[in-house]
C-alpha cells in the first residue's frame, strides 16, 4: 500500500503497518466530515488503535444521536469519493501555533505547548481540512474503502477528570469490505453472547445501582461458581496444595511492609478501627505471607504450596465498570508457593502444566507473555535479573513460545501472563505466574537449610482463573450460556406433557435429584413445544427429560439433547448412569 510520509516522500509501507495507517487516515477523514457537518467542532486527539480509530471532539453543548453518527459516516463516504489528495507540510513551532489559533483549534494549540521548544510540527491536509500529525497516511482519500462509524462515549481531555468532558466518536476500518463485514458479524455474535444479557436470562447474577461494581450471585450463578471451585479444589489437592483463608481487613502497617500501600493505595479501600487505619485487602499475598511466617519451617517442607480463594476489593472508576469483567470485588483463586532457589524451574513448570490443564478443560487456546521490570519496582538489579531468568528458563524448558512485554511486571517481580482465546477469537488475560524475591525480604521470611543455617525462601504468586467472577463472564460468552454438563446450573429439566403423568414425572424428578443431578421440574399447563424451546433456548439446559403417557406406562424417559436436538428413549436408571458418568468425567 502506498503511503505518504511527513517529509513528503511516497513509499510502500510494511504489510503489518497497513491497517494502522488506514485507521489513522480514517480518523482524519472522520474529523473532516465532522467539521463539515458541525463547523463549531474543536478537535483533541484522533488516534488509531487495535480496535479501530476514534476522535475526541468538543462539540460545545451539542449532543449527538444515532442519526448524527449515520450523517458522519455518509459524509465520510462523500469525502472518499472526492478522492482528495492528502498532503503533508511542516511548520516551526510558532507558525504551527499561529495556524491552529487561526483555525480555532485550542486543544491543538495546548498540545503544541506540551512539545519541546525547538520542535517542528508536521501537518496533513486534505481539501479544506488540516490536522496536526506525524503520519504516515494514505495518499488519497479514495484508498479508504471499508469503514463504519460505530458509536460514541465521553472522554476527558488528556484523560484528566478535572478537564472538560469531550465526545469520543469511534469507528472501525479494514482493508476490504469482506473483512469489515466479517468483523460486524463477529460483533453481532458477541452482542448475542453478552454475559450480562445471558446472565439475566439464565438467572446467574444481578447488578444494581445500590452496589455498583459489586455483583450479586443468584442461586443458579452460585451453582456455576461452586462447580468451578470444586474443580479448582480437586486439582489443587491432587497437586499437594493446602488451602487457607485469611482476613478481609488487615492493618495498614502490613500493606506498608508488603509495598502495596506505596504502589497501590489509590485502588484500596480503608477504614478506621481502634483509631488505626485498616485496609480491605486488594490481593491475598500479604495474608499468605503471614500464614507462612506464623511458624518455623525446614527445607524439608519446601516447596510449600498454599492456595486461597480470597475475596478481594479494588477501587475501579465507575465509568470503567463492566458486568463481571470489571468489578470492585471478586474472588481470586490465589496460590503462593514458598520454595528454595533451586526449585524455581520445577515449580514454574508445574504451575504452567496446571494452568494448561485448566484452560484445556474449557477448550481455550492461549499465548504467553513474559512481563519484565517496571519503572516503579522494588528490589535490587541482581534479584530482578535472577527472577526474570528463572521464568525464562522455565518457559524454554517447556518449549513454550512467549512474547516479551517490557516493563509490565508487578512492582515486586517479573511475571508470566496467559492470554486465552475464546470461541470468537477474542483474547483475555487470566492466568498469571509472578516470581517474587522482595516480599520474603520485606517480611523477613526464613527456613532452616540442611546445615541448620537460616535461608530466605523465594515466593511465587499465581492464579489460574484470575478472578472467578470475570472467568464466569468469559465462560458465559465463550459457551453462549450453553455450559458443559458439569458446569450447567441446571443439568436436566423434567417436562410434563400433561397432568396425567404428574405422578411419574415427580418420581423421575426426585430420583434425579437424589442422584446429585441439578434438576428442575416444569409441570405448568403449557404446550410441550413451548417448554422445550424455553428450556433449550433460555435456560440452555443440557438435557430435557420429556415425560408423557407412554413414558409413564413403560417406566422410561425421553431425553432431548440440547446440542444435537436428538431425542432418545431409555430407562431412568440408564439416564442417571449416563449423566452421572459425564458429570464425573466433566464433559
Amino acid at each position: 500500500m502506498k503511503v505518504i510520509y511527513a517529509n513528503g516522500t511516497v513509499g510502500e509501507c510494511a504489510p503489518e503497518e497497513e491497517l494502522h495507517i488506514l485507521r489513522h487516515s480514517a480518523a482524519h477523514i472522520m474529523a473532516q466530515a465532522i467539521k463539515r457537518l458541525y463547523p463549531e467542532a474543536n478537535f483533541a486527539y484522533g488516534p488509531a488503535n487495535e480496535k479501530g480509530f476514534y476522535y475526541d471532539v468538543d462539540l460545545g453543548d451539542r449532543k449527538l444521536g444515532d442519526e448524527d453518527l449515520q450523517k458522519i459516516e455518509a459524509e465520510m463516504k462523500k469525502i472518499t469519493k472526492e478522492n482528495l489528495p492528502i498532503k503533508p507540510f511542516i511548520l516551526p513551532r510558532e507558525e504551527a501555533i499561529a495556524l491552529m489559533e487561526e483555525r480555532g483549534e485550542k486543544y491543538k494549540v495546548e498540545h503544541i505547548g506540551d512539545l519541546a521548544p525547538d520542535a517542528t510540527i508536521s501537518f496533513y491536509q486534505q481539501g479544506d481540512y488540516i490536522d496536526m500529525c506525524t503520519g504516515p497516511h494514505i495518499c488519497y482519500t479514495k484508498a479508504l474503502k471499508a469503514f463504519k462509524v460505530m458509536d460514541q462515549s465521553g472522554a476527558y481531555w488528556k484523560n484528566d477528570k478535572n478537564n472538560k468532558m469531550l465526545t469520543r466518536i469511534k469507528g472501525i476500518a479494514f482493508k476490504t469490505q469482506v473483512e469489515l463485514d466479517d468483523y460486524l458479524r463477529l460483533l453481532e455474535e458477541a452482542e448475542k453472547r453478552d454475559h450480562r444479557k445471558i446472565g439475566k436470562e439464565m438467572g446467574l447474577f444481578m447488578l444494581c445501582d445500590e452496589a455498583p461494581g459489586f455483583p450479586f450471585f443468584l442461586p443458579k450463578g452460585v451453582c456455576l461458581k461452586n462447580a468451578l471451585i470444586e474443580y479448582w479444589r480437586e486439582i489443587h489437592t491432587r497437586e499437594n496444595y493446602v488451602e487457607v483463608n485469611t482476613p478481609l481487613i488487615m492493618n495498614r502497617k502490613l500493606w506498608e511492609t508488603s509495598g502495596h500501600w506505596d504502589h497501590y493505595k489509590d485502588n484500596m479501600y480503608s477504614t478506621t478501627i481502634d483509631e488505626e487505619t485498616y485496609c480491605v485487602k486488594p490481593m491475598n499475598c500479604p495474608g499468605g505471607v503471614m500464614v507462612y511466617r506464623s511458624q518455623p519451617h525446614s527445607y524439608r517442607e519446601l516447596p510449600m504450596r498454599v492456595g486461597e480463594l480470597g475475596l478481594v476489593h479494588r477501587h475501579e472508576l465507575k465509568g470503567a465498570l463492566h458486568g463481571l469483567f470489571r468489578v470492585r470485588c471478586f474472588t481470586q483463586d490465589d496460590a503462593h508457593i514458598f520454595m528454595r532457589r533451586e526449585q524455581i524451574s520445577d515449580e514454574i513448570c508445574g504451575v504452567v502444566d496446571l494452568i494448561n490443564e485448566v484452560y484445556s478443560k474449557f477448550g481455550f487456546k492461549y499465548f504467553v507473555e513474559l512481563s519484565t521490570r517496571p519503572e516503579n519496582s522494588m528490589g535490587s538489579d541482581e534479584d530482578w535479573e535472577a527472577a526474570t531468568n528463572g521464568l525464562k528458563e522455565a518457559l524454554e524448558r517447556l518449549g513454550l513460545p512467549y512474547i516479551v512485554n517490557e516493563g509490565d511486571g508487578a512492582f515486586y517481580g517479573p511475571k508470566i501472563d496467559f492470554h486465552l482465546e475464546d470461541s470468537l477469537g477474542r483474547t483475555w488475560q487470566c492466568g498469571t505466574i509472578q516470581l517474587d524475591f522482595q516480599m520474603p525480604i520485606n517480611f523477613e521470611l526464613e527456613y532452616v537449610d540442611e546445615t541448620g543455617a537460616k535461608q530466605r525462601p523465594i515466593m511465587v504468586h499465581r492464579v489460574c482463573y484470575g478472578s472467578i467472577e470475570r472467568f464466569i463472564g468469559i465462560l458465559t460468552e465463550h459457551f453462549a450460556g450453553k455450559f458443559p454438563l458439569w458446569l450447567a446450573p441446571t443439568q436436566a429439566k423434567v417436562l410434563l406433557v400433561s397432568e396425567k403423568c404428574a405422578e411419574y414425572g415427580s418420581k423421575v424428578y426426585e430420583a434425579l435429584r437424589a442422584a446429585g443431578i441439578r434438576t428442575e421440574l416444569d409441570d405448568r399447563n403449557e404446550k410441550i413445544g413451548y417448554m422445550i424451546r424455553e428450556a433449550q433456548v433460555v435456560g440452555r439446559v443440557p438435557y430435557m427429560v420429556i415425560i408423557g403417557q407412554k413414558e409413564a406406562e413403560e417406566g422410561t424417559v425421553s431425553v432431548r439433547n440440547r446440542d444435537t436436538a436428538e431425542t432418545t428413549t431409555m430407562t431412568l436408571d440408564e439416564f442417571i448412569e449416563k449423566i452421572t458418568k459425564e458429570n464425573k468425567e466433566r464433559i
